[in-house]
């Protein structure tokens, strides 16, 4: 949490400020993993002055647990959003558009998180192990159950999940690669990914 943040009741300007520096922050640290940014770039970006970014913020490493943190719960939201009483296929496929969308819509984000997984997880190793897993289980237990009662076939569901998450977010992390072999930077492409990928795991679970 940020400093302004952890007091009570900051101002509206205390607060415009404190976004202002993590939408810089995400800009950085995207670009440049956590080793490579530096508050300098930070406080240049977001518009302020070092000593400035220093009131609000205690540390480049508190800078980007704010973020990361904050991006952890959005980006397990549609994963959340599994239904286990739902239907098999529709709940795979509205799981992989909402996954595509993100890399779409959160580039940045992605290559964030992708970012500091690269680098051991350093600042998130306990959020990998503790919630992230929880949450990995709880709906692998799911598909497990959709297996045994024969509505899906049976596979390592969380291999399923690694596979979704590394089919979609390589729209993100991986944005420039992909359009130079796709010649272009068509926003198409989102659309047909989804389509492509909604037909490949459906095709892939059905029983």
């Amino acid at each position: 949490m940020s400093r302004a943040a952890s007091r009570r009741n900051p101002t509206r300007i205390q607060r415009a400020k404190t976004e202002a520096i993590l939408g810089a922050a995400l800009d950085v640290f995207s670009a440049h993993g956590f080793r490579g940014a530096t508050l300098d770039q930070i406080a240049e970006a977001a518009g302020l002055s070092k000593p400035n970014l220093l009131y609000y913020f205690a540390s480049k490493e508190e800078v980007h647990r704010a973020l990361l943190e904050r991006q952890l719960d959005d980006w397990l939201e549609p994963l959340r959003r599994i239904d286990p009483n739902g239907d098999p296929e529709t709940e795979i496929r509205a799981y992989v558009r909402r996954k595509i969308g993100m890399a779409r819509d959160f580039p940045r984000e992605s290559r964030l998180f992708a970012n500091e997984v690269l680098q051991g997880a350093p600042h998130i190793a306990d959020v990998l192990a503790g919630p992230l897993r929880a949450l990995v289980d709880e709906k692998a237990a799911a598909l497990r159950a959709w297996a045994a009662e024969g509505r899906i076939a049976p596979v390592d569901p969380r291999h399923l999940i690694f596979s979704i998450w590394a089919a979609t977010q390589h729209y993100a992390d991986f944005d420039v690669q992909v359009r130079a072999v796709l010649g272009g930077d068509d926003p198409a492409r989102f659309d047909e990914a989804r389509a492509f990928l909604e037909h490949l795991f459906a095709n892939a679970l059905r029983p």
